[in-house]
């Protein structure tokens, strides 16, 4: 079947579908947002690279509609803990968990384990369902150049060669460590680079019954130069981690080596009769760089190719996850003429502060040998301070990794409350949604839906609108990506007052 036409006009080119473009993807379908994603690979990742999926990244998956099916495709929530022994069959483990703080439900989405080459599988379906013809892996981006109102993309098959002219509005680089796009449009990468060298081996042995009393997301060999096994399925797929030297041995005899591959993960499982068969291996480097801009003009950058974060934390994927939820409605409301162009300025505002703190808590985990923190939650505390945010109080920390960052404020998430059998975050978009206790805020919900910025009201029992902090008669404006945008202690005497608060954060001039 011949495959269908490349668009000569799209609003949004994506180029990258790893997690980031994927996701990124499925956003701007549910926005309405026509695109085009291009990858350079023929398919997926074969191999599970990432694979801690945070909270953050499940509620965002839960508004997708894809929460259940890829908690389906995960281990099961008893198996994400975190094993430190000098083998796979140390008497001496010691197995921690996750941490999560005391307190209320924080989410109605926990996080979990997933692995890249499964939770692609997942995204990948969805996005095909969503936009049939807008995703096209064996096509890379050759070249592009700007006009002031749009780019031009030459973009190649990979079977034939065959070459595309594509115009897009935007232009976003989700492809990568070493994105060509970022490259291409000139801005620069900070931060120190080869902090650790790793072949990843991916492999299968029967390992399940071995760790039934130890099963953990990772295994943490404390045996110096052995590295550690990560599960895919804690039963007979796994990843080992193997650190090495660059300057002392070249990785590029020992990846094809599948024999003495095999002696080595014996060695380190400590299993000296291990039947193992080595599937394939993939080299990656740790580095801790952040991009000095997330915007250059037409161009954006998203994940890793404007964040490369130490794995030591598992937040490198979820950060990424999180800059597509941030930058989808803001291009669906540019695109459709509903914000002016200063809104995307706000993207890296909000976003490169929580990268930053990222890598930075990420390094000083690497740095702590024995054991570190791993915090689930820690991409719910994301507080936003920029012009798509109004509020009166001073700045916060990006990240509050303490909690101490009042809930229902302007610029954080909007806090998770049981409404029934939901949650209010199953209240948020695509729109933006006003919650409030009182029916009367429905006037100025009308106002401003009737001048083409529409709001659903969302009514809270009273108590609920007094724990997102609401005095009675108060209000909360939500965004599309479920951060509150405004909050108001008292209705307006004027009906267009979330009106106009909608045209400032939407940077209507």
């Amino acid at each position: 079947m011949r495959s269908p036409e490349f668009p000569a006009v799209t609003s949004v080119l994506v180029v990258g579908a790893g997690p980031v473009g994927l996701a990124l993807s499925l956003l701007l379908s549910g926005h309405g947002v026509a695109h085009l994603l291009v990858e350079a690979h023929p398919d997926t990742s074969r191999h599970p690279k990432a694979r801690g999926v945070s909270a953050r990244s499940m509620e965002v998956f839960r508004r997708c509609g894809l929460e259940e099916e890829i908690r389906r495709a995960g281990l099961p929530a008893s198996q994400v803990s975190f094993y430190r022994g000098r083998t796979l069959v140390d008497p001496d483990f010691v197995r921690t968990g996750v941490t999560v703080p005391d307190g209320p439900e924080r989410t109605p989405s926990p996080g979990l384990i997933c692995s890249q080459d499964v939770l692609e599988a997942v995204l990948v379906r969805r996005a095909r369902e969503l936009a049939p013809d807008g995703v096209r892996f064996a096509t890379r981006l050759v070249s592009h150049r700007e006009d002031g109102d749009g780019v031009h993309a030459v973009l190649e098959e990979r079977d034939g060669g065959a070459r595309h002219t594509v115009r897009a509005d935007w232009l976003i680089g989700c492809d990568g460590a070493s994105s060509t796009v970022r490259e291409a449009a000139g801005i620069a990468m900070d931060g120190p680079t080869g902090l650790g060298h790793f072949l990843s081996v991916r492999f299968e042995a029967p390992l399940g019954e071995v760790v039934a009393d130890r099963a953990s997301a990772s295994y943490f060999l404390t045996e110096p130069g052995r590295g550690g096994f990560l599960a895919v399925d804690n039963d007979r797929r796994w990843i080992y981690q193997y650190p090495y030297d660059p300057g002392r041995e070249p990785v590029e005899s020992l990846r094809d080596d599948h024999p003495r591959l095999a002696r080595l993960i014996r060695v380190a499982a400590g299993l000296p009769e291990l039947p193992v068969t080595v599937l394939d291996t993939t080299t990656w480097r740790m580095d801790a760089r952040l991009a000095a801009a997330y915007r250059r003009s037409r161009v954006l950058l998203a994940g890793d190719a404007a964040h490369v974060t130490p794995p030591t934390g598992g937040h490198g994927m979820n950060t990424g996850i999180g800059d597509a939820d941030n930058l989808a409605w803001k291009l669906a409301a540019v695109v459709a003429g509903r914000a002016g162009g200063a809104l995307l300025d706000s993207y890296e505002a909000e976003r490169r502060p929580v990268a930053r703190q990222v890598i930075d808590l990420s390094l000083a985990n690497s740095r702590a040998r024995t054991s570190y923190r791993i915090d689930d939650e820690l991409l719910l505390s994301a507080a936003y301070t920029s012009g798509a945010v109004l509020s009166e109080a001073p700045p916060r920390p990006a990240l509050d990794p303490e909690r101490q960052h009042p809930e229902g404020v302007p610029g954080t998430r909007l806090p998770h409350l049981r409404i029934g059998a939901g949650s209010t975050l199953d209240l948020v978009g695509p729109g933006f949604t006003l919650f409030t206790a009182d029916g009367a805020w429905q006037r100025q919900a009308d106002t401003a839906t009737a001048a083409g910025l529409p709001v659903a009201l969302r009514p809270l029992p009273a108590d609920a609108a007094a724990r997102l902090g609401l005095a009675p008669g108060g209000a909360a404006l939500v965004r599309p990506d479920g951060h509150l945008a405004w909050r108001a202690g008292r209705l307006p005497a004027d009906d267009a007052r979330v009106l106009d608060v909608l045209r400032q954060v939407l940077a209507q001039g």
